[in-house]
């Protein structure tokens, strides 16, 4: 199982075993992340799964496509590079050890 860790909003890092195949959206909600809300329930039609992934682990992950890219656009107003949904990104073997950080939930 890769693990993931979040950091979340008051700097303090949560760990967690991921499953592969699941996406990084559906492995924050099951552990807790409350700040990852998930609305749309990974449609990628919300944006309140919002994360920013580190830099470190931007060419290891798929690039978001035109529809994340303008809701990322048009939905977050900090957009920084690392940003993406976390419904969009696929947890595999590849991504273990993968950090993000979990912003400041706006919603």
């Amino acid at each position: 199982m890769p693990n993931v860790t979040f950091i979340l909003p008051d700097d303090s890092q949560m760990t967690v075993a991921a499953i592969e195949g699941d996406s990084l959206m559906q492995t924050a909600v099951d552990n807790g992340v409350e700040q990852i809300t998930a609305d749309c329930g990974g449609c990628c039609s919300c944006a309140t799964c919002h994360c920013i992934v580190d830099t470190a682990w931007l060419d290891k992950v798929t690039p978001p496509d035109e529809m994340e890219t303008a809701l990322l656009e048009s939905a977050i107003e900090d957009c920084q590079p690392g940003s993406r949904l976390s419904c969009q990104i696929t947890v595999s073997d590849d991504l273990d050890g993968l950090v993000v950080k979990v912003p400041e939930s706006d919603w």
